[in-house]
């Protein structure tokens, strides 16, 4: 299968390409391909122009300041995976990255990719819900910052403009020796997930939880939050009824159905799936990364 006809454009520069943006009609942005070309090939998509921003400036690479990850939005997914500021900083975003796809597809696909393509089975915008991020956006009207739970709108629908590209994408820290986990079921390994969560937990001196976030993805059109399940956990010791309890809560989410798995399914593994991360993150809690 082949794309329908379109002409490519290689912009060096950010205001480059935010031009084109602005001045083509049916135009698509093009990150790492790994969605975007088979959805061509299959012509699910059909623009009429490609901008490529692989080789425009400044919209690669990590740092670590003021308590926050600050990623560039073409940064490589594999370079996330091996990246030591990760690792130190944010390592549930590591976790969740080693089920994403597989190695060749991480050496292609980026963060920025992953989060405006934004499959409801995706693990990154999961991650980046539950760690309440912020994306910074660039258009032709200007910059501004997008809070990640604001971002999705709809199935695979994100909150920016066809004259706007996602710039970076900064994550706020947690305490040192924080707990998380990102946990997943699929068919096969690389494969999409049918449900996976991510959660993150901090506790004082005495044990008790003081902070918690729990998302799930592939359970609905778009990633979730589970307000309620993290409201349990707070303020009480992380024993195991603490856990049930909170992972019952993130179950009764209205799932989806369709022809991988039924909604009760779906919402049976929401269950089992985040009382198992939460008890893995628990374990991690005082521990280096």
């Amino acid at each position: 299968m082949k794309p329908s006809p379109f002409i490519y454009h290689d912009p060096r520069t950010l205001s480059d390409a935010l031009s084109l943006l602005g001045g083509l009609d049916n135009a698509k942005v093009l990150a790492g391909g790994q969605s975007l070309m088979p959805m061509m090939n299959m012509r699910y998509a059909m623009p009429d122009h490609l901008v490529d921003l692989n080789r425009v400036e400044g919209l690669v690479g990590v740092t670590h300041s003021e308590g926050r990850l600050h990623v560039g939005s073409m940064t490589k997914q594999r370079d996330l995976e091996v990246s030591a500021d990760v690792a130190a900083a944010f390592p549930l975003l590591r976790e969740a990255l080693r089920h994403v796809g597989h190695r060749q597809t991480r050496n292609r696909g980026t963060i920025g990719g992953s989060l405006c393509h934004l499959d409801p089975a995706a693990e990154l915008p999961a991650v980046c819900l539950a760690a309440g991020a912020d994306l910074h956006v660039a258009g032709t009207g200007g910059e501004r910052t997008v809070a990640m739970t604001d971002f999705p709108l709809g199935f695979m629908t994100p909150a920016i403009r066809p004259d706007e590209i996602v710039t970076g994408i900064s994550l706020p820290g947690w305490p040192e020796g924080h707990g998380f986990a990102f946990e997943e079921f699929a068919r096969r390994q690389g494969d999409f997930a049918i449900v996976g969560v991510a959660v993150l937990i901090a506790a004082d001196a005495t044990g008790a939880i003081v902070r918690a976030a729990i998302a799930l993805c592939g359970v609905a059109d778009r990633p979730r939050r589970c307000p309620t399940a993290e409201a349990v956990l707070i303020g009480e010791q992380a024993s195991p009824r603490a856990l049930a309890a909170a992972a019952a809560e993130a179950g009764k989410i209205d799932a989806t159905s369709d022809i991988h798995a039924s909604a009760p399914y779906r919402a049976h593994l929401a269950t089992v799936l985040t009382e198992r991360a939460l008890a893995r993150a628990v374990g991690r809690l005082g521990r280096a990364p």
